[in-house]
């Protein structure tokens, strides 16, 4: 029966646009997908689902109201059983099937502002007990991150009208202008500029259900600031820096998922970061940074090899941060990291990540 609907709502949305409301193919795309979960035969869930989706602007819902009236009612008056409420339209669209790339649906989920409840109902839930549809608005939410990195004192200066430091030569300058006479002491403060922040991801078997939403959350790294390193190891180390700087997150997280052999293989942490250390620490790429493993610690190398390599790691940068999607205490890898690590964050939901994401800013 919705099918048959679907002409006189595309004709509702087509009346809109030309009254000034602006509305984009994939919001008429959500409102007949809403209103078949509805009741497409009751005007009330009509007119609610249609506000819901239609909607972007506060400004035009006299003119929705308008149109809704000359459209369906003939410019008749409203009938008395208006009652469904917003709330309900929302969580009815809410409850929709979720659909795959970047097309206008996406941008009018963006647009709805009444879906607080779908997003708390999903953000303390761990990635490995998420539906495929759950875990597909997780990764859209991720995405949405607008992450701080951390920031340090440089020793270079600029000028300040209440700066710590006097500038003597530029007082000098002012002075000599005026023939001798100081009118005031100038200042400096020391400048500021972020650290660089460097990301290592295991993607072997046990974090098969994390690693692409941490790979997710690199990405939202890699594109809110330029000093930023990606690594990722199961087996072996490999630098995904470059592929996801690309504009696409799909192709960037295709391009990065190629470039990784050793995807959902074995976990050797000791050997990866040994390398890791020799060949990119020393060459002062941990210097001043602030270095968040993202791993469950469980290992099959030589303990040794890893404390070793933590040990030369935690001398080498800013702050070391070790994030457990699997909290487990007893892992071979936690127990030879805690002497070693400033900070262990749990990184098993979304939650989690939104906390280390609140937290790298605090870490310069």
């Amino acid at each position: 029966m919705a099918e048959a609907f679907v002409p006189l709502f595309v004709g509702f949305a087509r009346a809109l646009r030309s009254a000034g409301v602006a509305t984009g193919p994939g919001d008429v795309l959500t409102f007949c997908r809403a209103a078949a979960v509805l009741d497409p035969a009751d005007l009330s869930d009509v007119y609610w689902g249609g506000r819901v989706t239609l909607l972007g602007r506060h400004e035009d819902i006299p003119r929705y109201d308008e149109v809704f009236r000359r459209y369906f009612l003939g410019d008749g008056p409203p009938p008395d059983d208006l009652t469904l409420t917003a709330e309900a339209a929302a969580d009815a669209v809410l409850a929709l099937p979720e659909t795959e790339g970047d097309g206008p649906e996406r941008e009018a989920e963006a647009v709805l502002g009444l879906t607080a409840s779908g997003v708390e109902a999903v953000r303390d839930k761990a990635f490995g007990a998420c539906t495929p549809e759950e875990l597909a608005a997780i990764r859209r939410m991720i995405a949405r991150l607008r992450l701080t990195p951390p920031r340090r004192r440089t020793r270079r200066t600029r000028p300040a009208r209440n700066g710590p430091i006097p500038d003597l030569r530029s007082t000098v300058r002012g002075t000599l202008r005026r023939y001798g006479e100081i009118d005031e002491l100038r200042r400096r403060r020391r400048r500021v500029k972020p650290r660089p922040l460097v990301l290592v991801l295991d993607v072997s078997g046990s974090m098969a259900d994390y690693s692409r939403h941490l790979l997710q959350f690199a990405y939202s790294a890699r594109r809110a600031a330029a000093r930023v390193e990606v690594f990722c190891f199961g087996t072996r180390l490999t630098r995904i820096t470059d592929e996801l700087g690309e504009r696409d997150a799909d192709f960037a997280l295709a391009k990065a998922a190629r470039t990784v052999v050793d995807w959902e293989g074995g976990t050797r942490i000791g050997d990866s970061l040994a390398e890791f250390v020799r060949r990119w620490g020393r060459r002062g790429l941990c210097r001043g940074a602030v270095v968040v493993i993202c791993s469950d610690g469980l290992d099959r190398g030589d303990p040794e090899v890893l404390a070793n390599a933590l040990e030369r790691l935690a001398r080498l940068c800013h702050r070391l941060v070790w994030t457990n999607p699997h909290r487990l205490a007893g892992a071979v890898g936690m127990v030879v990291a805690a002497p070693h690590v400033d900070l262990v964050v749990p990184g098993h939901d979304l939650r989690s990540l939104e906390e280390l994401a609140a937290l790298l800013p605090r870490l310069g």
